[in-house]
């Protein structure tokens, strides 16, 4: 296959809407969008499939709208998940390098996988599935903060990292539901939604930095902390965008549907006028409309999302890096569009805040630019990121198998 023919795919199977994303290197070779579908989202319930049928039948939609923008056939996609079900943990694992107590030699790549593999090989309850692994630093004898040891002389090698899993059987049905919709998941295809964000909205400087990002799903609100250039800590509070909306429809006693405008309403209202201006509210059942207006859903909106920003909080401070974090935090996710959620959250963090615009593709529309976009625009990147991996991979091997081969040629 070409370059020109090369396409990545990522799918950002959410609870409220499915995106699906078709990108191609551009003639500058930057990763252009060529097709995005959309579709609401059916089956889902707080984070989790509870309709399999009805969850396939949108992500077929949403991937067949891509298909017919991008005007290709779409077999593989790189699929985004959250939800209450994720935990992240750290772990360590270490390897003696020499052959007798003390003994010294040269670090190789297969140290390297070796003592990954120590690291992660902690016991997992049977209803678990690791997904994901995030080398944090090497320690090389006494010295540490190693990035890559391959080459260094030492007798022990040992690794941090940070291991992201979840539950076995919400795992098994994402997998399922995009299997059945006719689109494969490649190797370490299911990728957790705020590392997809990172890759996005946060730039190295923050990364390196220390910086908090905050993913504001339907469900819940998905976290990651990132400090000198790696992920620290990954958490997951069952709060969301839902919250918000269902205390607006029991608060004001309006369906579902329209407390969901009205919170939408809310957040795009231009703050810097009166608060007093009327949103007209459909009751419950046979009930007459009524009246209110922008103070009467802060009264309402304001409680929940100082509960979820204080939740926030105690988990950064949890992970031990709420003093290191340099570069703040940021927002992303529909739920990162709330009006006054930055200042409210500055007010809370005592740290600048702003809200993450995806960004690394060409041509980028405003869809693509919305903090909502964030988690399948990233999951382009990542995909991007494991084809140039593989493509690396190969070169070595074939180097090295090309190596064999000359060397055996001159010794015949």
């Amino acid at each position: 296959m070409s370059r020109k023919e090369y396409h990545v795919v990522g799918l950002d199977v959410g609870s409220h809407k499915t995106c699906a994303l078709v990108c191609q290197p551009g003639d500058d070779g930057k990763l252009q969008p060529c097709g995005v579908g959309t579709a609401e989202s059916k089956g889902w319930r707080k984070g989790l499939i509870v309709n399999l049928d009805a969850c396939v039948l949108a992500i077929k939609k949403a991937v067949e709208a891509a298909e017919a923008a991008a005007g290709i056939s779409i077999d593989s996609a790189y699929v985004g998940i959250g939800g209450a079900h994720i935990k992240g943990v750290n772990s360590r694992g270490g390897l003696n390098l020499g052959k007798s107590q003390g003994g010294t030699r040269e670090v190789t790549r297969e140290d390297v996988s070796k003592v990954i593999q120590t690291a992660q090989s902690m016991t997992l309850p049977p209803d678990r599935e690791r997904f994901y692994v995030e080398q944090q630093e090497y320690f090389l004898d006494s010295q540490n903060g190693i990035h890559n040891p391959v080459g260094m002389v030492g007798s022990r090698l040992e690794v941090n990292v940070h291991l992201i899993t979840a539950s076995a059987t919400a795992y098994q049905n994402i997998v399922t539901a995009v299997n059945l919709a006719g689109i494969k998941v490649p190797d370490s295809g299911i990728v957790f939604e705020p590392l997809a964000g990172a890759l996005a909205c946060l730039t190295p400087d923050e990364r390196e930095l220390g910086v908090a990002l905050v993913d504001i799903g339907g469900g819940s609100t998905d976290l990651i902390v990132y400090h000198q250039r790696t992920v620290r800590h990954t958490a997951v509070i069952p709060v969301g965008g839902d919250h918000f909306t269902n205390d607006i429809a029991v608060g004001l006693r309006t369906p579902i549907p329209e407390a969901e405008k009205m919170k939408c309403a809310w957040g795009e209202r231009d703050s810097s006028k009166s608060s007093d201006n009327m949103l007209e509210v459909p009751s419950v059942g046979e009930r007459p409309t009524r009246d209110v207006n922008y103070t009467m859903l802060s009264d309402i909106l304001v409680p929940r999302a100082t509960e979820m920003l204080e939740l926030i909080r105690d988990e950064i401070e949890h992970s031990g890096f709420a003093n290191q974090l340099g570069a703040g935090i940021v927002l992303v996710g529909g739920g990162a569009k709330l009006g006054g959620l930055v200042s409210l959250a500055e007010q809370t963090f005592e740290l600048p805040v702003r809200v993450g615009e995806p960004k690394g593709l060409g041509k980028m529309t405003d869809a693509l630019s919305d903090p909502a976009s964030a988690t399948v625009v990233g999951l382009i990147a990542y995909g991007n990121w494991m084809r140039l991996r593989r493509e690396s991979q190969e070169k070595s091997w074939t180097g090295k198998l090309w190596g064999a081969f000359r060397g055996k040629g001159a010794t015949s």
